[in-house]
């Protein structure tokens, strides 16, 4: 995605960068959902479908506290969290995404929860850039409506990047994208999978922020 971004920079672009965010992602996968996807999408059949039935579906939990019981809670829906199977069910469970991205030419990247949109343009040619990053977005938001996902608008957020001299024309951090009735401003960096991004790309907010927790640790 960051090399996608310096190529349109060299080339005098300016890219929308749109950062999804996902309400407990993990927690609210539906397992019917899961099930039909997994037999319909990569034909898994017969015992191997029950495999996967069997380690997300029919779980339960209690808590126990102060030694004391809570009653049992039977889990329906979620994957589990901290194993090596449950980002990848969920993973599958949002494949088909990037058919959708592919359908309006908009790149697409996803890590687990974590969606990214880039949708690049020339410095005067941002509404369009925009119009389609809203469309996509919307289009998003009703593809999780009926997987039962929710997007977090509040942690939603947006990245116009570009050589300083192609930013400069933009009106301050760039055009901002209306999702629903909520507005997403701009912001001046945004941090992907623990790497800083600033809008002109130099990585210098990354560096030093490295740069400070190795400080902090000999200390």
């Amino acid at each position: 995605m960051f090399d996608e971004l310096l190529q349109a920079t060299d080339e005098g672009d300016v890219s929308a960068l749109c950062l999804l965010d996902l309400t407990a992602a993990f927690d609210i996968v539906n397992h019917d959902l899961m099930l039909l996807k997994l037999e319909r999408q990569f034909s898994l059949r017969g015992i191997v479908l029950k495999w996967f039935q069997l380690y997300p579906c029919d779980r339960i939990f209690q808590v126990v506290y102060n030694g004391s019981m809570s009653y049992t809670v039977h889990v329906t829906c979620s994957v589990p969290q901290g194993s090596v199977l449950g980002p990848r069910l969920f993973v599958m469970y949002t494949a088909d995404l990037e058919e959708k991205a592919d359908e309006h030419g908009i790149n697409y990247h996803a890590f687990a929860d974590d969606t990214q949109l880039n949708e690049r343009c020339r410095c005067d040619d941002t509404p369009t850039a925009v119009g389609k990053l809203e469309h996509r977005v919307t289009d998003i938001n009703h593809w999780m409506s009926a997987h039962h996902l929710k997007q977090n608008t509040e942690k939603t957020e947006l990245l116009w990047s570009g050589s300083k001299y192609s930013l400069s024309k933009l009106d301050g951090r760039g055009p901002a994208i209306k999702f629903g009735s909520d507005t997403i401003e701009p912001s001046g960096h945004v941090r992907i999978l623990g790497v800083i991004m600033s809008s002109d790309l130099s990585l210098e907010k990354h560096v030093s922020a490295v740069s400070a927790t190795c400080f902090f640790h000999p200390r």
